[in-house]
C-alpha cells in the first residue's frame, strides 16, 4: 500500500437525508420529496474527496461497529482511503447526521449526534503514524483536546496542519496557534471573530483578523460569492464558477479535500484555489454528498472551460 501523504483526523457518520420543497420553519411539518441514507461525516467526506482526486490519503477515526459500522469502514476502503488508523469499538454506535435539503435554493439544515466520534481518545492520537505525511487535516466533530494534541505532534514532526473549523464550537479558538491553514465559511469566520471580541466585517477583514491569531493562511468560503484567501503575500478573491446548485451538502468538504490535494502536489496557490473551486462547483451541481464528489478528470476538464 502506498504511504499516505495526507492524514485526515475526523468524523464518520451515517447521513440520513430528506429532500423537501424548502427548509421547514420552527414547529412546521413539511411533506418531503424523497429520503436517502449514505456514508458521511466531515472526516470521511474530506478523505473521499481527496482520494477521488488522486491523493494518497489515510483516515484516522473511531467508528462503532453497532448499526452497521463495519460496512461504513469497508465503503471508505473501497474509495481508496487507507483505513488502518480507524479504530472500531464493538460496543459503540457510529455518528449520525440528520439533514434536510430545500429544493428552493439547495440550502440545508444539519443536526449531528457524535456517537463514537465523540469518544476518540488521546491514546489513539498518540499512536498515529506521521512519518512521510505532508498534511494533517482535522475538523471539529471530534474532541477538541484530541485535535490539539494531533496538531502538536504534527508540528513537531514537520507536518503542515489544516483546520476546517466546522461546525463552530466554543473553545476552538485555542487551536489557531497550531494551524498552518484555516478553512472556514463566512458564518464560522464571524463566529470565531465574535468569540475573540471582534464584530461583523467584510470577508477580507475577517480573514486578516483570523490570520493574526496564528494561522499562516486563511481561506473563507463564500458560497456563490467565491473564496477569500489571505496569507503573507496579501489577499486574493476567487470568484465562484456559475453553476446550477442542486445540493450544497458536502460542498465545503469537497473544497477542503481538493485544496489539500493540490497543495500536497505542490501546485501554486492560484492553481490550487482554482482546482478546489472547480471541484466544489461540480459537487453542488448534482445531488448527494460523496456520490456528488468529482473525479480528477472531471475537474481538469472543467478547468479547461472558460
Amino acid at each position: 500500500m502506498t504511504r499516505p501523504e495526507i492524514l485526515v483526523l475526523g468524523s464518520v457518520n451515517r447521513d440520513l437525508i430528506v429532500h423537501a420543497p424548502r427548509l421547514p420553519l420552527p414547529g412546521e411539518t413539511l411533506r418531503g420529496q424523497r429520503f436517502g441514507s449514505c456514508l458521511g461525516g466531515k472526516g470521511a467526506n474530506q478523505a473521499v474527496a481527496a482520494s477521488r482526486l488522486g491523493a494518497h490519503v489515510a483516515l484516522a477515526a473511531r467508528v462503532g461497529l453497532l448499526e452497521n459500522g463495519a460496512a461504513m469502514v469497508a465503503q471508505l476502503a473501497g474509495e481508496g482511503v487507507d483505513t488502518r488508523a480507524v479504530v472500531q469499538p464493538a460496543d459503540e454506535v457510529p455518528g449520525v447526521a440528520l439533514i434536510v435539503v430545500g429544493a428552493e435554493d439547495a440550502e440545508n439544515q444539519i443536526v449531528t449526534v457524535a456517537g463514537s466520534n465523540g469518544t476518540l481518545p488521546l491514546a489513539q492520537v498518540e499512536a498515529l503514524e506521521l512519518t512521510g505525511l505532508r498534511w494533517l487535516i482535522a475538523q471539529q466533530e471530534l474532541p477538541l483536546q484530541s485535535i490539539a494534541r494531533a496538531f502538536e505532534r504534527a508540528r513537531a514532526a514537520g507536518v503542515r496542519t489544516l483546520l476546517n473549523a466546522a461546525p463552530y464550537r466554543p473553545g476552538c479558538e485555542s487551536l489557531l496557534p497550531l494551524v498552518d491553514l484555516l478553512v472556514v465559511n463566512a458564518l464560522e469566520a464571524q463566529a470565531l471573530i465574535t468569540t475573540l471580541g471582534g464584530s461583523a466585517a467584510e470577508p477580507e477583514v475577517l480573514a486578516q483578523s483570523l490570520r493574526a491569531m496564528g494561522p499562516a493562511a486563511v481561506l473563507v468560503s463564500l458560497g456563490a460569492d467565491g473564496l477569500c484567501w489571505v496569507d503573507d503575500q496579501g489577499t486574493r478573491r476567487v470568484p465562484a464558477r456559475r453553476v446550477k446548485a442542486v445540493d450544497t451538502v458536502g460542498a465545503g468538504d469537497t473544497l477542503v479535500g481538493a485544496l489539500v490535494t493540490a497543495l500536497a502536489e505542490g501546485q501554486p496557490i492560484e492553481k490550487a484555489l482554482a482546482f478546489a473551486q472547480a471541484a466544489a462547483a461540480l459537487a453542488v451541481s448534482r445531488p448527494g454528498v460523496q456520490d456528488a464528489m468529482p473525479r480528477r478528470a472531471e475537474v481538469e476538464q472543467l478547468l479547461t472551460q472558460t
